[in-house]
């Protein structure tokens, strides 16, 4: 029960920062704008995604995209929830993994549900190369997944050696 609290304090952490850090970029930066942080690299962006990751489907207007992918972020919301409560408490790694994933969801989804847009502002690029904007929930479900992928990939036997 004790490592269960800890693994709140780390999620209600990051949300917190995803939330806040979607609200100081709406507050100041206007929406379409940047703020340049490294010239030729990074910029603070303010951008309404609509749509899901990547900005795939991001069409304003489009009640029924907007429908599907609240009620498929929902399912996998509780899905997520769900693994991560039956996973035993010795498997820190996989709750770890689980963690991320599910702050990175539940950021996502309360921006979905309370203003009906995404707000992403991390805006990466090099010289003509632009990686799509993305913020702290997208990075949260990213890692995650990218380390429930490694879990999975090394598992031996019964046994994820990464997560002991």
């Amino acid at each position: 029960m004790k490592r269960t609290f800890y693994y709140l304090l780390f999620m209600a952490g990051l949300l917190i920062c995803d939330q806040v850090s979607k609200s100081v970029v709406s507050h100041y930066v206007p929406y379409g704008g940047h703020v340049t942080v490294i010239k030729g690299f990074f910029n603070i962006s303010h951008i309404h995604n609509r749509g899901a990751v990547f900005g795939i489907f991001n069409r304003p207007g489009n009640s029924i995209v907007f429908m599907i992918l609240t009620l498929v972020s929902l399912m996998a919301f509780a899905v997520i929830i769900y693994l991560f409560i039956k996973v035993p408490a010795s498997e820190r790694f996989l709750k770890f993994t689980f963690s991320l994933i599910i702050v990175g969801a539940l950021g996502n989804l309360l921006d979905r549900l309370l203003r009906g847009y995404v707000i992403d502002f991390l805006d990466f690029y090099i010289n003509g190369l632009h990686w799509p904007s993305f913020n702290v929930a997208d990075s949260c479900l990213t890692i995650g997944a990218v380390l429930m992928a490694c879990a999975l990939l090394f598992k031996r036997g019964d046994k994820c050696f990464l997560c002991s």
